[in-house]
């Protein structure tokens, strides 16, 4: 039975105001950091801040209130300058506004065109830094996947607030699992998203395929200058089905991935790489020929989803694994071993978002079909961590 807190929410609130899968881990059963200090570039990487200290070996994570409950497949979470949050719904296809300080939720609107099924449905939401004057989505339709933007005017009536659907990027192939569905605006102002195989693992080489990569693009939806392949989107490939996104203080880009039936992967990503699914899983054959990740682990102990990077450290959400994990780091290398928290106290644990004074939102998967959900799931978690 799983632990769970005797926080109140308003009270945990308030103090923190003042400081203010089976075996194959294919979803276990996926909304990165801000990149810091970084200045962006037209290449796809950032003009590197000073190099900061490696991260403790040792961290701690605690957490200091419940921000909401009652959420039905939350999957992406986007936080406003005013501090509230937006968070999709995967299976019903809405986009709820959550007051931070008092957990009320608002409807903003139903993303039309969702076609929910397995992992499929409304996944990962974004806003870019335009005066959050709009939404971008990345959905499962009934023919592939796509990502999409939409006006949003809080001031209108609840249920009410999204505007007309523009389709920014179609043809990301659909499944019922591996879908992907991270979506996330980097430090150089481009649109990332990961994507998965969709169970067809051939199309993770297939340079000409969006299945199996990281795309970067414009806010238009067009290769972004820098790319590999002046006309394509591909970021990268070998691929099994990414759905963490975030970048440190020095811009470079960090991705979680899913693996089969032995490792699951933290990676460095670089412009062009190749990750070596499906040749390669973990460590296991990537020889010279692909990347290999920086850290890895057993399936049961994760099935990543979404990361963040907070403290010098990539928190990485475990679904699967039922914990929240502690990566410090030494630049771009592990400076110790990971750290485990939350083991198996909320269950599964699907996004991680840093909040803008490096602490953490956390949010849970446990009414995905694949956890055990109480009165109270899903939830909005607000940790505290070193």
């Amino acid at each position: 039975m799983r632990r769970r807190p005797a926080v109140t929410v308003s009270a945990a609130l308030a103090a923190a105001a003042l400081v203010f899968t089976a075996g194959c881990s294919s979803d276990g059963g996926g909304a990165g950091g801000a990149a810091g200090s970084a200045s962006p570039t037209s290449e796809g990487s950032s003009t590197p801040s000073a190099s900061p200290s490696p991260a403790p070996a040792k961290g701690s994570a605690k957490v200091t209130g419940t921000v909401a409950t009652g959420l039905d497949t939350p999957w992406g979470l986007a936080p406003l300058s005013g501090g509230d949050l937006l968070v999709s719904s995967r299976d019903s296809g809405k986009i709820l506004r959550v007051d931070a300080g008092s957990g009320k939720k608002t409807e903003a609107g139903t993303v039309p065109g969702v076609a929910a099924e397995g992992e499929g449905g409304l996944l990962g939401i974004a806003v870019p830094d335009d005066g959050e004057k709009m939404i971008y989505a990345y959905l499962t339709t009934a023919s592939d996947n796509r990502i999409v933007r939409m006006l949003y005017s809080p001031d209108r009536p609840a249920g009410k607030q999204l505007g007309a659907v523009d389709t920014v990027l179609r043809g990301i192939p659909r499944g019922t699992i591996h879908n992907g569905g991270r979506i996330a605006f980097g430090p150089d102002g481009d649109l990332y998203a990961g994507t998965g195989d969709s169970g067809r693992e051939g199309l993770s080489q297939d340079r000409d395929s969006l299945g199996g990569k990281i795309l970067r693009m414009t806010e238009d939806g067009e290769p972004a200058k820098g790319n590999p392949d002046p006309g394509s989107v591909v970021y990268s490939w070998g691929h099994r089905n990414v759905q963490g996104l975030a970048w440190d203080a020095q811009g470079r880009l960090w991705a979680s991935e899913f693996g089969q039936h032995t490792w699951d992967e933290l990676n460095l990503i670089e412009k062009g790489g190749n990750y070596g699914w499906p040749e390669a899983e973990g460590r296991d054959g990537s020889g010279g020929e692909f990347t290999a990740p920086v850290e890895q682990w057993r399936t049961d102990q994760a099935s990543p989803s979404g990361i963040a990077v907070a403290k010098g450290s990539v928190w990485m959400a475990g679904l699967r694994g039922e914990r929240l994990w502690r990566i410090p780091l030494d630049g771009a290398r592990p400076a110790a071993d990971p750290q485990a928290f939350l083991e198996g106290e909320y269950g599964r644990l699907r996004t991680v978002v840093a909040t803008d004074d490096g602490d953490l939102w956390v949010v849970t998967s446990e009414t995905d079909g694949r956890g055990s959900p109480d009165g109270d799931d899903d939830r909005i978690l607000r940790l505290e961590v070193s």
